[in-house]
């Protein structure tokens, strides 16, 4: 039996909190809480999923995170309710200032399910993903 109960909250590192955080308030709906300027960081939800996210010190060498070289997050992926949501939020992500489309929705292995992946504009690999009928 399991020690745990599920996650808390994903803390993520990005280039750019302020571009991070509108991201997913303008472009996906989420609410922001929790803002701390001191460190600087802040936090994001959809109602279900958590995200804290930390501004990286830009005068410490900072490097882009990449998912066969470095230990740690592949990608966040996030579940939407129907494959038109899925591909009315593509066309929204798509058309986000700063955004850089790995692939737009698409079967995932012989279907039904569909994803996309994406950068959002700090950095952060994400996918959205319609888990099919």
């Amino acid at each position: 039996m399991p020690e745990t109960q599920g996650i808390n909250h994903l803390g993520l590192s990005v280039a750019d909190l302020n571009q991070t955080v509108s991201f997913f308030v303008d472009c996906l709906g989420w609410e922001e809480f929790g803002r701390d300027e001191s460190y600087p960081r802040s936090a994001v939800s959809d109602g279900r999923l958590r995200l804290t996210l930390w501004q990286v010190d830009h005068q410490l060498s900072v490097n882009a995170f990449h998912m066969r070289q470095n230990v740690g997050l592949h990608h966040l992926a996030i579940q939407v309710e129907s494959e038109q949501q899925l591909n009315r939020l593509g066309e929204k992500v798509k058309q986000y200032s700063g955004v850089e489309i790995e692939f737009m929705p698409e079967l995932l292995g012989s279907g039904p399910r569909k994803h996309m992946m994406f950068f959002e504009p700090g950095g952060i690999r994400l996918e959205l993903i319609w888990p099919g009928e």
